[in-house]
């Protein structure tokens, strides 16, 4: 009681004496004049380490050496990167650190192109018997690992404006030319995906990255430019967002410290043989989420404008080009907002991030526009260049019918939309333009989703571009609470399980909207590449959790 008292006491003393005063724990230990609280901020952390004698004097001062700053490793891209492709840098000294992509030995001369990953272009580096290092040639094979110095000296030939005239070449890490499983030669992207510890080498694989790379920058330069402020939302959860029940389960009864696994018969269960989940970690069932949209939610009425940024999983059996069982989903949040001001959002969001890498990964672009996809320029300089239009879901249903084309999926009013129909909007009936499609059936969306009018629509809207059809799906959420509670109930969704996103109506409701989108769809989108599985690092699909 006595040391709860003096800590109270501390904590008012610097707001009640003004001038010198004495330290609140005189009754545990040895006064001690202390000085005003202007003097000095820690003032409160002295009179907590109080002591009732002196301090004992300082230890020697300890000997080391100060750690050395950090400075930016010269990359090829800084080299070759800019207008000039390097001719600036003639005559200077460089030190170059990669990996070796191709070594052709002449008689008196041989030629090393080695990347750094910082560009698509490879450093042309140029030996003869003089340069130091020279007796490991052999060494210096596709994929092996080298430090590379010389001077920056114009390029003989046509491929290039610059190379290095080598004085010193060290090989850092071998590579067995035998063994090494990316040769010259192009291998398909089917077994690249056997080997994607080693695909990140391969020019597709490092475009790709870098592009990826470039549109998580921007997305998060869009968002903070704009005032919203990212929000990290939980990856396990216990509630499904989008109520189709393709989670996966995150648990400790089935213990792993047996070769295989628990046996069935040691996961604890009710009487009923139900599995009793108070027994588990978190004492009920736990998932990794499909959406951070409902933790977004409670974030935005607090701070208004938010964005979500991470990693989702859902639990569907399915060996498309276009899923994964883990993909990244980007889902802002905007308050005091409706569906128009979503659609807005949405329009302006793509066409910044396109418009960002078009502009600062022009070399990985024009790769892709050569190598991946034709034209792939001209599309996305569409989507920057030409406004968006929107029309109803009933809008889009009729002219899909007068259309009179012949669709594998059936067009009729309820039914949701398929790629196929989605693309056909977007790419023939628009001639390529973005299209958003808004007000579907209720029926078909989510329980979150505001309800029109009609009492048969919900504020809902898709965002569709060219070659992938639906790339983002958002609506204004519903915020009152008597239409939600109905719409859990008609969902025969448990209310109980979502008790604190009901007290988000209960408590300072506000019109809100938001929307998602599948990051590794926009990768996909922006480089042209045709399964989904080639844009995130290390793919997770059924049957498959490799690297």
């Amino acid at each position: 009681m006595a040391a709860a008292a003096a800590t109270r006491l501390l904590r008012l003393a610097p707001r009640r004496l003004p001038g010198p005063r004495t330290c609140p724990f005189a009754a545990l230990s040895l006064q001690t004049t202390v000085p005003p609280l202007a003097a000095t901020s820690r003032w409160r952390r002295f009179c907590a380490a109080a002591q009732a004698s002196a301090p004992p004097p300082p230890p020697a001062a300890a000997t080391g050496e100060a750690v050395g700053e950090f400075r930016r490793r010269t990359r090829v891209a800084d080299v070759k990167g800019g207008e000039d492709e390097g001719a600036a840098w003639v005559g200077k000294q460089l030190a170059v650190r990669g990996w070796v992509r191709t070594c052709r030995a002449q008689r008196t001369v041989t030629f090393v192109e080695v990347n750094d990953g910082s560009c698509l272009s490879n450093m042309q580096c140029v030996l003869t018997p003089d340069t130091e290092g020279y007796d490991q040639i052999d060494s210096i094979t596709t994929g092996a690992s080298v430090l590379v110095e010389g001077v920056i000296a114009s390029s003989q030939g046509g491929k290039q404006k610059v190379e290095l005239k080598v004085s010193k070449i060290i090989v850092i890490g071998e590579s067995d030319p035998t063994s090494f499983p990316i040769q010259k030669k192009r291998a398909s992207r089917e077994f690249l995906r056997t080997v994607a510890h080693l695909r990140p080498r391969t020019n597709t694989f490092g475009a790709v990255a870098r592009v990826r790379n470039a549109l998580a920058y921007a997305t998060h330069k869009f968002f903070q430019d704009n005032g919203f402020v990212w929000v990290a939302s939980p990856i396990i959860t216990a509630s499904d967002c989008e109520g189709a029940g393709e989670q996966f389960y995150v648990t400790t009864l089935i213990s792993n410290s047996a070769e295989g696994g628990s046996l069935v018969k040691d996961i604890p269960s009710t009487k009923d043989g139900r599995v009793d989940w108070s027994q588990d970690f978190f004492c009920k069932p736990a998932f990794l989420t499909v959406s951070g949209q409902l933790n977004g939610e409670t974030y935005a009425t607090a701070l208004s404008d938010i964005y979500t940024f991470g990693p989702t999983f859902r639990a569907e059996n399915s060996n498309t080009s276009r899923h994964l069982a883990e993909f990244w989903m980007i889902e802002p949040e905007l308050a005091f907002a409706d569906l128009n001001d979503d659609m807005a959002c949405a329009s302006s969001y793509l066409q910044y991030v396109v418009k960002y890498i078009l502009e600062n990964c022009k070399e990985d672009m024009d790769f892709f526009n050569t190598w991946i996809e034709k034209g792939i320029i001209d599309r996305l300089t569409d989507v920057v260049e030409k406004n968006f239009v929107h029309l109803s879901y009933s809008d889009a249903i009729e002219l899909l019918v007068g259309s009179k084309k012949k669709f594998e999926f059936p067009v009729k009013w309820g039914l949701d939309l398929q790629s196929e129909h989605e693309r056909y909007i977007t790419e023939v009936a628009f001639s390529g333009r973005p299209v958003i499609i808004r007000d579907y059936p209720k029926e078909i969306k989510a329980f979150y989703m505001r309800q029109n009018d009609d009492g048969k629509t919900v504020a809902a809207m898709d965002l569709l571009v060219p070659r992938v059809g639906e790339l983002i799906g958002g609506s204004q959420r519903e915020e009152r609470l008597d239409y939600l509670e109905a719409r859990l109930d008609e969902l025969n969704l448990n209310k109980d399980s979502y008790w604190w996103y009901l007290d988000l109506r209960r408590y300072g409701s506000v019109p809100h909207a938001g929307f998602g989108l599948g990051f590794e769809r926009l990768v996909q989108f922006a480089t042209g590449m045709d399964n989904i599985r080639d844009t995130i690092p290390f793919p997770r699909v059924p049957g498959s959790t490799e690297f």
